[in-house]
């Protein structure tokens, strides 16, 4: 199998480990309440509700990434739900600063981690909000499936979360 947090470099970003330092540059990106707005948990933006719902786990899952675009922290992603047996990962938790929507950072990201764990991964996984149409548009992009949706709750907030396969 391979690790979980190397770093890579793209030709529109780079990618490294999440640092318990990069909460402050990451933050500053997060606090931007339009990245969150097709979020079920639309209220991630609040420093409290971003370091306890999303920065901490993330640091603490040892699988977790900055974005970087010329050096500066423009967002992050990270692998999570590994299965060794199953042979499958999924990809998400991912968010950009706003100024770098459209650009393709966020095909190219998804493609360097891909590509990653393509060695052993048989299947990765996309989970979306039904209602965020931004990241839904982002998997089609990426040529993954749409398998099922079901009920599901993050930071106490019920939604509908679809689920996307990408075979390799």
């Amino acid at each position: 199998m391979t690790d979980l947090q190397p770093t890579f470099i793209g030709q529109l970003c780079e990618i490294r480990p999440l640092l318990a330092s990069d909460f402050d540059a990451l933050y500053a990106v997060a606090s931007d309440p339009e990245i969150w707005a097709q979020h079920p948990a639309s209220d991630r933006y609040q420093k409290a509700h971003f370091k306890q719902h999303f920065f901490e786990p993330a640091l603490a899952s040892k699988s977790a990434f900055v974005v970087l675009k010329q050096g500066q922290i423009i967002g992050s992603t990270r692998y999570y739900d590994l299965d060794k047996d199953k042979r499958e990962i999924a990809i998400g938790y991912t968010f950009i600063g706003k100024s770098f929507w459209a650009q393709g950072v966020n095909t190219e990201m998804k493609a360097l981690m891909i590509d990653h764990v393509s060695s052993w991964a048989k299947k990765i996984w996309f989970h979306v909000a039904k209602q965020n149409m931004r990241s839904r548009k982002a998997v089609d992009k990426l040529g993954a499936t749409y398998v099922k949706e079901e009920a599901s709750t993050v930071d106490g907030v019920t939604f509908t979360r679809l689920h996307y396969r990408l075979l390799l």
